[in-house]
């Protein structure tokens, strides 16, 4: 890794690391998703809503965490007001059934979401659309009733954009319109009333339909006189029966099953968590790479037939057996001239001189009189000293050996 690279990788490494803490130190954005569980506290949650109606009503409010078709197949039902609040309402076909089949038979439904379902809107005859300001592309509603006991003098507005749907269908012979939502600038040049809230009979019962959810979060209750709207709308809730409080349809998690909830719901822990993968991220490209372990060096095993010879040289001659050295040299000889020389040693005669010296560069005489000192050494029982060493000599120098070492004729 030459200077250059770690250089710049020290460079990323200090942008990475000055990224992360400028995001973890930022602010908290506010979350603007809609949820509308009754135990989120965020702007589109419906907690202040969920808990102020408990403690108001005289009614008992029962939260149903299961699908309605699910809650519709049990054998005994109560009966009440079934309440949906959501982003979205969406039925499946059975599931409105047993809903209608319910509402039928004296209870009520009311359901407040930005999107209903369409086999309702086709039940009911009913239709939907979404109204944009003529001015510029903020959408920010203001609220109010029709009923002039509840209407206010003054519309209550919510002051974030948002959606703002309403009933662009109704059946006038059979709906009753309850409340409008306008555009704070249509409200003036315009007297036509943009539907939100209207009330439709089915059976013996009545579905209480409301295109903004908003209107119940916390951020419309908590700013200034809001909250008396919703008081108003739930006027048109009978407060003698049970509010089954819908549970089940929600835009928002009821509960976390993720174990990294604890992490990410904490901006801290969340970009320390970020931070950690993305060094292991980094650990694995840079450090991950396969290294070639390093190979020892294995020495050749070192030839020390030389220095066994003359170990086992030395104890003879610590013995005296210089005959039984004489012997193992000249048989150690034969075999020299048979591998070197590629001459047989069986039978020693005039030819044998003459192949033998005209390979080892010698004259037949010189071969000659080499091998009467070695008959006379073989013919003998013991030798002196100094009789081996002339024998040994003459062997060397007959094979060009000083010292051990053939030397270099050339």
């Amino acid at each position: 890794m030459n200077k250059t690279f770690k250089l710049t990788f020290a460079l990323f490494l200090l942008l990475v690391l000055a990224l992360t803490w400028l995001e973890a130190t930022e602010p908290e954005p506010v979350n603007w998703s809609p949820s509308y569980v009754a135990k989120d506290k965020i702007p589109l949650g419906s907690f202040v809503f969920f808990e102020s109606w408990k403690k108001s009503t005289s009614s008992e409010i029962e939260e149903i965490k299961i699908p309605p078709y699910e809650f519709f197949m049990q054998d005994s039902l109560p009966q009440g007001t079934y309440f949906f609040l959501n982003h979205y309402i969406a039925f499946d076909d059975d599931e409105l059934n047993n809903l209608l089949e319910w509402v039928g038979k004296g209870n009520s439904a009311f359901i407040s979401a930005d999107y209903l379902s369409m086999n309702l809107l086709d039940t009911l005859d009913l239709g939907i659309n979404e109204f944009i300001s003529n001015k510029d592309f903020t959408s920010r509603p203001k609220f109010n009733l029709v009923n002039p006991e509840l209407k206010s003098a003054e519309s209550y507005k919510f002051d974030h954009d948002i959606e703002a749907i309403f009933f662009s269908k109704i059946d006038t012979a059979r709906h009753t319109v309850l409340g409008v939502a306008n555009l704070e600038e249509e409200e003036v040049t315009s007297k036509e009333q943009k539907i939100n809230f209207i009330k439709a009979p089915f059976g013996n019962g009545q579905f209480l339909l409301h295109t903004s959810p908003q209107a119940f979060s916390n951020y419309f209750l908590l700013s200034e006189n809001n909250h008396e709207y919703a008081e108003k709308v739930l006027a048109y809730i009978d407060d003698n029966g049970q509010i089954l409080w819908d549970g089940y349809y929600k835009s928002g998690k009821t509960f976390y099953s993720s174990p990294l909830y604890i992490l990410l719901n904490r901006r801290s822990l969340k970009w320390a968590y970020y931070f950690v993968i993305i060094a292991g991220v980094l650990f694995i490209i840079f450090e991950g790479k396969r290294k070639q372990r390093p190979i020892p060096v294995v020495n050749p095993q070192k030839n020390q037939t030389y220095e066994y010879t003359q170990t086992i040289a030395d104890l003879y001659l610590e013995q005296k057996q210089y005959k039984e050295l004489a012997t193992k040299k000249i048989e150690l000889f034969l075999e020299y001239i048979r591998l070197h020389y590629r001459i047989p040693t069986q039978e020693i005669n005039e030819q044998f001189y003459l192949d033998l010296s005209s390979r080892a560069g010698k004259t037949p005489e010189e071969a000659k009189e080499l091998f009467n000192r070695i008959n006379q050494i073989k013919s003998r029982a013991q030798i002196s000293k100094e009789e081996f060493l002339v024998l040994s000599r003459a062997i060397n120098e007959f094979k060009d050996i000083k010292d051990g070492k053939r030397r270099n004729t050339t």
